[in-house]
């Protein structure tokens, strides 16, 4: 099955390795649209060797730039949400592959379903905030909501043709991060420098830190609700420091189905665009022996108090899980320029949730304001 890609966020991390399996299927998947923010330098790169009919920059400075840069290549550019709505519509896309950062990525992943595309999904605000709105839509569209995040693809896979009535409860794992085992006292003077050190996954700053404080499997925990139709209380976090066992599902007979691999999100990437197909990977294989041991844990949300405040936010619901997650962005952008300390971002998030009068069943614009909110309460 030949798939043709619009790609959002293309710079980023996922972004950049989903060009690297588009460069390695190249028969099988074609990129007819790319997105990004405002690495102008980068996307020429990418538009010269992917050769899309489209590309945007979210940032309008960056699209005059490289409008100006392409003329040679008579490729349409488009710029702002205005130019993201557009791009992920236009006829010759079936995937949209959204791998940008924060809530950006909602309105033009709605758009996109209504243009009948299915989704390859690796944002987390977008079911976070409005998953419900996002999982109805997709029904009612029938497109497939494909998860690209390594442990949502591992519940998808051991999900795979089981009923799915017969759920018990989803093991959702976690690394632990850089600083599984410490306590309160200790993460009171780690730096960006320190946080930034995951022990197994390359990824981008803002998802990293979110790793170290739990915040990101608190938004992933949001995500699975979602994404699987279960209850919060059916889901469970396993600290799982090896990376090795990505997530799991047990059922009501006991059994637990689990996806083993290398922590490398080429193979959640691949498998969500060529599903239901596998295709071959070039990439390291898990060897059994050269594993000691596989060591599971339960997390901290004494010390890791982003975790707890995000099963909060979820069992709140409605406007809740955006105020969670708005205050994070800015708490952790916060750090990373060194203008509060690592607990403080627990404290921005608490003070938010707080602060807020929570909305049932938001639409996109309460969802919005709700974000806008957030950020002029706490005045970042």
């Amino acid at each position: 099955m030949h798939r043709n890609i619009v790609l959002l966020g293309s710079t980023g991390s996922i972004g950049t390795q989903t060009l690297d399996v588009v460069r390695n299927n190249p028969e099988e998947l074609t990129v007819v649209g790319l997105a990004a923010n405002r690495r102008v330098a980068d996307v020429e790169a990418q538009v010269r060797e992917f050769k899309p009919k489209y590309v945007c920059m979210y940032d309008e400075a960056a699209a005059k730039d490289l409008q100006t840069r392409i003329a040679d290549l008579g490729i349409k550019v488009m710029s702002g949400m205005e130019g993201l709505l557009e791009i992920v519509s236009v006829p010759e896309a079936d995937t949209v592959l959204t791998a940008v950062v924060g809530m950006i990525g909602i309105q033009p992943t709605i758009k996109a379903i209504e243009s009948g595309k299915d989704i390859a999904l690796a944002n987390k605000e977008t079911l976070v905030c409005a998953g419900h709105i996002i999982m109805p839509l997709a029904a009612q569209k029938k497109v497939q909501i494909l998860p690209v995040d390594s442990e949502h693809s591992a519940i998808f896979q051991s999900l795979n043709g089981e009923p799915r009535d017969k759920v018990e409860k989803i093991l959702l794992t976690a690394s632990g991060g850089p600083f599984r085992g410490k306590k309160r006292e200790e993460l009171a003077n780690m730096t960006a420098a320190d946080a930034l050190k995951h022990p197994n996954w390359d990824m981008g700053p803002k998802v990293t830190i979110d790793s170290s404080s739990l915040v990101n499997k608190g938004l992933e925990v949001m995500e699975a609700r979602w994404l699987f139709d279960v209850s919060l209380d059916n889901i469970q976090v396993v600290v799982h420091p090896q990376s090795i066992v990505h997530s799991a599902v047990q059922y009501v007979d006991g059994a637990v189905i689990a996806q083993l691999g290398v922590p490398d999100m080429k193979l959640p990437i691949q498998y969500a665009l060529f599903y239901p197909d596998r295709r071959p990977m070039a990439e390291k294989r898990l060897d059994l022996f050269e594993l000691y041991s596989l060591t599971f844990e339960k997390p901290d949300t004494d010390t890791f108090r982003g975790l707890k405040l995000a099963f909060d936010a979820a069992y709140a619901g409605g406007s809740m899980p955006t105020v969670f997650n708005a205050a994070n962005e800015m708490a952790v952008k916060a750090f990373l320029k060194g203008d509060i300390k690592y607990l403080e971002i627990y404290d921005m998030i608490e003070r938010a949730m707080n602060h807020h009068n929570r909305i049932d069943n938001p639409d996109v614009a309460a969802i919005l304001a709700a974000e806008k909110e957030t950020y002029d309460y706490l005045g970042y």
